[in-house]
């Protein structure tokens, strides 16, 4: 596998509802990614149990090997019926990627997906067909690196209707915007805010409808190998070096130690930067050859805390205006989150007594849990973390 799936999306809750009504669903395996889009019926409590259930159930069963026709029984035999409107009633799109190179995509009552390939608006040989009563539409095609899929509810195309717009901006309009933008916004995160802010424009802040967007893209596979710590013996410092150097792709290094270690072995300067933006974040520092060389513990955790709030999907503007500060935690996040598909991680396992005492036991070493937590951030946002430890 030389590609990386990345998947992200935004949610606008109709104004006055705390829940939304549309739900997305994203599961990973070895094999493939689904993402499901649910819209439920209404807005608010009953429409977030539709889609919940909607989009859980679909995810579920189709990465257990199972066919859509049997998941739009289940779906229709377990929703609860609205007693005001006697229906059950949820729409979805399903976009499975498989690492083979496939797609399957399938919908149901929402609007199209949008899929880019080289900038251009693709078309999608869709198959007509009945499913347990439904009108599903449902295409098998190949992908390549560099494509880019978005799937969204009808709030979307619904954005500024009446106000704004006359008829609302139109299918048309919300694949033009993503078109004009694809080659800019390099992340699936980027890409989905983006034209969720346009929604957002055209509600005046005040969405009419739940809108969410949720996009995939096939990114080509970019390594980062990360050098924190020193090894427990100092005679580990040249196999740490070899084994961190030996790997391709970007280099990063966290720690005075092992900013050291790498000068030493190398022959190689360290000079920090005389820019401090930020007074609870150490300044970065250079070596050459060195993509980016900050402080440890400090940084990471604050790397951290970044990572954690897109691991909870929140792809707000604030959020992404966080990855463009003039800091080390920033900027590390921004590598890891946009221009990471594989992190190999180097931890040393040497105590810093200025840290801790060092006669507590490995599993409770500061630097360890630091580790441990960004690794645990990372997996979840789907990347691939290798860790070697000295």
């Amino acid at each position: 596998m030389n590609f990386y799936i990345d998947t992200a999306y935004r949610s606008l809750n109709k104004k006055g509802e705390e829940l939304c009504g549309d739900r997305v669903e994203i599961i990973r395996t070895d094999e493939f990614v689904i993402l499901v889009l649910a819209d439920g019926l209404g807005s608010g409590v009953k429409a977030n149990i539709l889609s919940t259930l909607t989009s859980k159930i679909i995810a579920t069963m189709l990465s257990n090997g199972a066919k859509i026709e049997d998941c739009v029984d289940t779906i229709a035999n377990t929703l609860p019926i609205c007693n005001v409107r006697h229906l059950a009633y949820s729409t979805f799109s399903i976009l499975q990627l498989f690492y083979t190179g496939e797609a399957y995509l399938v919908e149901f009552d929402n609007p199209t997906c949008v899929f880019l390939r080289g900038g251009k608006l693709m078309d999608i040989p869709f198959e007509n067909r009945m499913v347990s009563s439904k009108n599903i539409r449902e295409a098998r095609f190949q992908t390549a690196v560099g494509d880019s899929f978005a799937l969204f509810s009808d709030g979307v195309i619904h954005a500024g209707v009446g106000a704004v717009l006359n008829f609302g901006f139109q299918w048309e309009n919300a694949a033009a915007h993503l078109q004009s933008v694809v080659d800019k916004e390099k992340t699936a995160a980027r890409l989905a805010l983006s034209l969720s802010q346009v929604c957002e424009s055209l509600y005046a802040g005040k969405p009419g409808d739940d809108t969410t967007v949720a996009v995939a893209k096939i990114l080509p596979e970019r390594v980062v190998n990360l050098f924190t710590g020193p090894p427990s013996d100092k005679e580990q410092d040249p196999v740490l070096l070899h084994d961190f150097m030996a790997e391709r792709g970007k280099r990063v290094v966290c720690g005075g130690s092992s900013a050291q270690i790498i000068s030493r072995l190398l022959n190689r300067p360290v000079t920090t930067s005389i820019s401090y933006t930020d007074p609870d974040i150490p300044p970065i520092g250079y070596i050459d050859g060195m993509d980016l060389v900050t402080e440890g513990v400090l940084t990471l955790s604050k790397t951290n805390e970044i990572l954690e709030e897109f691991r909870k999907n929140n792809y707000e503007y604030d959020h992404i205006k966080e990855l463009e500060k003039d800091n080390g935690a920033s900027k590390l996040a921004k590598l890891l989150l946009e221009d990471c598909t594989r992190l190999n991680l180097f931890v040393g396992r040497a105590i810093n007594s200025a840290h801790q005492n060092p006669n507590l036991p490995v599993d409770l070493n500061i630097r360890q849990r630091i580790v441990n937590h960004l690794t645990d951030n990372l997996r979840a946002l789907g990347k691939t973390v290798t860790v070697k430890y000295y």
